[in-house]
């Protein structure tokens, strides 16, 4: 089973936020504790609080095309357009793009249809758009998908805010799950240790992976760390989805741990 982590952060500078506490996360770094953790690819998310990250993850991609893969972004002003979108697609390794939505000014375009020229560029092209949002924009998400139906949209950490334990942290559950009747949405199941209130192996996250996985399957549920802002260990991360779910197995659990998100992305 090959497993394929779908979303890290590799930054060459020394600033992070204060809840991405491994800084900075180089590649040689990344490397090593993929090997120790039996990680063999990873989708790398450029951080977006270090502006050279998204040079680092194209020469990251040219040194390493077969452990690492990139979704990337740009800066989402006034200037931006979609000849910015080819411009990104043709770097090496990259796949789609991924954006961060979180804050109030963003999430409000999200809603208020100003990023519609993004997503129809996106459309046309086929390509998957990774999006970090909170609960109360997933409607807006799911608005986006039915209009675009060739994008294929993937959620970051199941909308958890990264701040938030259980319950809080699955308070819009109902709301993740609803979106999973638009066929070109998926979620990533990272850094889901993060919300769990309890030690390894994070028992009180099962029911909620469990009611994910019912509802979009295994081709629209993709296993990933965020490891940066982790307290557990890469390999724990791994081992509580392919070890600590008994329902978890097979072709399902291949699909989980790094096919599907493979598949979704065009990494062949």
């Amino acid at each position: 089973m090959q497993i394929i982590d779908a979303q890290i952060h590799l930054w060459a500078g020394e600033s992070a936020p204060p809840h991405h506490w491994r800084a900075p996360y180089t590649v040689e770094t990344a490397l090593r504790d993929m090997d120790e953790a039996g990680v063999d690819r990873a989708v790398n998310c450029p951080a977006i609080w270090d502006a050279d990250a998204n040079d680092y993850a194209v020469e990251v991609a040219k040194r390493y095309p077969e452990r690492f893969a990139t979704l990337g972004w740009f800066p989402l002003d006034e200037t931006a357009d979609e000849s910015l979108v080819d411009a990104w697609l043709e770097k090496p390794g990259m796949l789609g793009l991924r954006f961060m939505l979180a804050a109030p000014a963003m999430a409000d375009r999200l809603a208020s249809g100003g990023l519609d020229w993004l997503w129809a560029a996106a459309d046309r092209r086929e390509i998957p758009v990774g999006l970090m949002v909170m609960p109360p924009y997933l409607p807006a998400v799911a608005d986006i998908a039915a209009r675009y139906p060739q994008m294929r949209l993937m959620i970051d950490h199941l909308a958890v805010n990264p701040f938030e334990k259980l319950p809080d942290a699955a308070a819009h559950l109902d709301v993740l799950l609803a979106l999973a009747r638009h066929p070109n949405i998926g979620v990533k199941a990272t850094a889901v240790p993060g919300m769990a209130t309890d030690p390894y192996p994070f028992a009180d996250t099962h029911g909620v992976l469990r009611q994910v996985f019912d509802a979009y399957g295994a081709e629209r549920m993709f296993w990933g760390s965020d490891i940066t802002r982790l307290r557990c260990s890469w390999r724990e991360a791994v081992t509580m989805f392919t070890e600590e779910l008994p329902w978890l197995r097979g072709r399902d659990r291949e699909l989980v741990m790094g096919r599907a998100v493979a598949e979704w992305i065009g990494w062949h």
